[in-house]
């Protein structure tokens, strides 16, 4: 199988690709905007665990970068079994002292992008014709599907949380959006599933690490490789869509409805750091 995954020189997107590798054998079709790095992790994967690697350096926040991913792909001859879409952007500020530059460029990659390829590589799995060897074979207990697709969301979708506004809406975008995918995509042996995790536990929120792992023990945080795990065998499973952690998936609920003090206190308390 081969898997297309975005974003996958660093961060989350290298352990898609590390465990893609070396627990399910798949080859790699690398796509990222940090080509350098691109380049080594391509190298080091394929050495390591014996896959072929193909590596696609892509500014997929770029209007027409699904059309022109796709294209190369049919044109290379390359078919994608696996799509990952989890190339994305962070940043924590006010809207209004946004760049419209910084806005689109979050619209583009996380929606706009996501959207495209989903529908690109997505109606190419529908006329894939599984052979009788792939009909058999059997991934995490399930039969093989003609195609599987892995949207990264977030919990921050349920939040209406000052400062990363633009990120929210557009995680609730991918999250709604793959979730309607999975019904119209299983009747044609599809699987799409979207993942909204909490914290993952990274130096992004500059914890100190005894409270980075009291996070951890209180699954309130995951780890990226135990993330990537989990998120590849709800994938396999054509689970719709999962949020990693017991406390994190009682108080999605919580979320929909936080009292506007709170979001004020909020507010005022993360003002120093907006950007």
């Amino acid at each position: 199988m081969l898997a297309l995954v975005t974003g996958a020189s660093s961060g989350i997107g290298l352990q898609y690709a590390t465990q893609l590798a070396r627990d399910y054998h798949c080859d790699l079709l690398l796509v990222s905007n940090q080509e350098q790095e691109l380049a080594q992790v391509s190298k080091d994967l394929s050495a390591t665990y014996g896959v072929k690697t193909i590596a696609r350096y892509a500014d997929l926040s770029l209007p027409n970068a699904a059309e022109t991913l796709h294209d190369w792909c049919v044109e290379s001859g390359y078919t994608v079994d696996i799509l990952i879409n989890n190339a994305g952007v962070f940043f924590f500020n006010q809207y209004c002292n946004t760049s419209m530059k910084r806005i689109e460029l979050m619209l583009q990659l996380h929606m706009i992008t996501v959207a495209k390829l989903t529908r690109l590589f997505a109606a190419d799995m529908i006329e894939r014709q599984l052979t009788d060897e792939e009909a058999r074979t059997r991934i995490c207990g399930h039969k093989r599907m003609r195609g599987y697709i892995l949207n990264m969301s977030s919990m921050s979708a349920w939040m209406a949380m000052p400062g990363i506004q633009t990120y929210n809406a557009t995680k609730a975008f991918i999250y709604n959006f793959s979730k309607a995918l999975w019904y119209e995509l299983r009747p044609h042996n599809v699987g799409i599933t979207v993942m909204a995790p909490g914290a993952v536990d990274t130096g992004l929120f500059g914890l100190a690490p005894n409270l980075r792992k009291l996070a951890v023990a209180l699954t309130v945080s995951i780890p990226p490789h135990r993330l990537v795990k989990r998120a590849l065998r709800k994938m396999f499973r054509n689970k719709k869509a999962d949020t990693p952690g017991v406390i994190n998936w009682l108080c999605t609920p919580l979320l929909k409805h936080t009292p506007d003090w709170m979001l004020f206190l909020a507010q005022k308390k993360l003002a120093p750091y907006m950007k």
